[in-house]
């Protein structure tokens, strides 16, 4: 008889970023980390390791652990996972099983007709998915964790034996003497693509297209750029990323020759199985201060501002825009529109979106018609891409993409990648933006750059 839901093992408690540590040696790490605690984004985390294939994108289309498959990449991926479907076990976390990776941003060029970056890469993959058999779901409200293994892609009898052997080993995994961390080195020679009179320059460019009726807005980064040092461990500099800023979308994925440490705040998608969608736009930055009073004050000209409050309804508008196409018309509303919410070196201006996706389309058309993210690209959202494209003169990668699971239940919860570091090729990739309208200064959008960077270079610091 096969089995119709994942096994449940119920774990002791530990921080769950120990059992990552302890599965980092089976290769294929992808955890999703919710480090800042909150009742409703920072709930659950996920840990993976050693998935049983890898589905990925590159230039020349999708693929299933190398091998092409000829179907257009998001049709691709509904195909993959709708042969794995598997329903959850009731009253458990949203993630039981299946798909956690990266869209790069990059991905877009799939979806739209769009200007490539003088540095775009066709060898590098624009999506990577490994699938995983067994995952730990940790819950942070009730201190249960919980190992979920489905036995995927085995079928008949075969599948509860390879559910339970495959989930024996990641158990007595998680017995294991945590190895530990080396320090960081030093030795990082952070460059950025722009001189400050350069990027105030682009801003510049940038209003000229505003005023010039190209554009209300587009999302404008610089990218900091380091050789790593000898001795460097990407998981240990998430150890400190974790702390130095923590957020309710983190992320540690290892996909080989890319790795991914992401402190976001912000989420791009989450989809229910029963169509339920959520987007979560940010738009709208201020630093913290030390002094309280001082950052009430701070908090305060932020939800006052002119400027930040009309980019983040633009950035609305288009999500609202975005998702009339996939959802019933009559379903989309807007909960909170320019709320505050407060990390742990920003305050930044959220709102939420939602809608009840049709009931003939899926995870695939969603994708499809929203990414990139609104916010980390500006509206018109493909005009202001090209600009992007022309103005940065260099590939976003993960940055400004997405990371997060697919579930073979239907699930789906995506981040924006911000506050996020590539290593690859032996080089670590930072970047930083804002989204730049008329009401723009080019020096304040240069210095705000810095203020969202700030917590993740100081997980470059070693304390120890």
């Amino acid at each position: 008889m096969e089995m119709t839901t994942p096994t449940v093992t119920e774990i002791a408690w530990q921080d769950p970023f120990d059992a990552a540590r302890r599965l980092y040696r089976f290769g294929g790490l992808s955890f999703l980390d919710s480090a800042m605690a909150h009742e409703v984004l920072g709930r659950y985390s996920f840990v993976a390791a050693r998935p049983f294939a890898v589905f990925t994108v590159d230039a020349i289309g999708p693929a299933l652990s190398g091998e092409r498959i000829d179907a257009a990449p998001l049709q691709a991926l509904k195909g993959v996972l709708a042969r794995l479907a598997m329903p959850t076990v009731e009253g458990g976390p949203p993630f039981q099983g299946g798909a956690m990776g990266y869209i790069a941003y990059e991905f877009a060029h799939h979806l739209e007709n769009l200007d490539q970056p003088p540095d775009f890469d066709p060898v590098k993959p624009s999506m990577v998915f490994p699938l995983y058999d067994v995952v730990l779901a940790f819950d942070h409200a009730t201190k249960k964790a919980t190992c979920f293994s489905s036995g995927q892609p085995a079928k008949g009898s075969e599948r509860q034996r390879q559910a339970e052997l495959r989930a024996a080993d990641i158990l007595a995994a998680l017995e294991t003497p945590l190895e530990e961390l080396p320090p960081i080195p030093k030795g990082f020679d952070w460059r950025s693509n722009f001189f400050a009179k350069d990027y105030e320059k682009a801003i510049e460019a940038t209003r000229e297209y505003v005023l010039a009726g190209d554009i209300f807005q587009a999302n404008i980064a610089q990218t900091f750029t380091s050789h790593l040092p000898q001795g460097f461990d990407p998981l240990a500099l998430y150890s400190r990323l974790r702390r130095t800023n923590a957020a309710p979308f983190g992320a540690f994925l290892d996909c080989g020759e890319t790795v991914v440490a992401s402190s976001s705040p912000e989420r791009f998608l989450s989809l229910t199985p029963s169509g339920h969608v959520e987007t979560r736009p940010i738009k709208g930055t201020a630093k913290r201060a030390d002094d309280p009073a001082e950052d009430a004050a701070l908090s305060a000209e932020l939800e006052a501002s002119e400027k930040d409050r009309a980019e983040n309804v633009m950035i609305v508008d288009l999500m609202r825009n975005d998702l009339a196409r996939v959802c019933e018309v009559d379903s989309i509303e807007v909960p909170v529109l320019c709320g505050l919410e407060t990390y742990a070196a920003v305050h930044h201006l959220v709102s939420v979106v939602t809608g009840q996706l049709q009931a003939d389309l899926g995870l695939a058309e969603l994708i499809g018609a929203t990414f990139p993210g609104g916010s980390i690209t500006g509206a018109p959202k493909i005009r202001a891409m090209d600009i992007i494209s022309e103005i940065e003169k260099a590939r976003r990668g993960p940055y400004c993409g997405s990371i997060g699971y697919i579930g073979f239940n239907g699930a789906m919860d995506l981040n924006i990648a911000i506050r996020t570091v590539t290593f690859e090729d032996g080089v670590a990739r930072l970047a930083a933006g804002g989204g730049i309208t008329v009401l723009s200064d080019p020096k304040a959008e240069y210095e705000e750059t810095f203020t969202k960077a700030q917590r993740v270079f100081a997980a470059f610091e070693d304390e120890r």
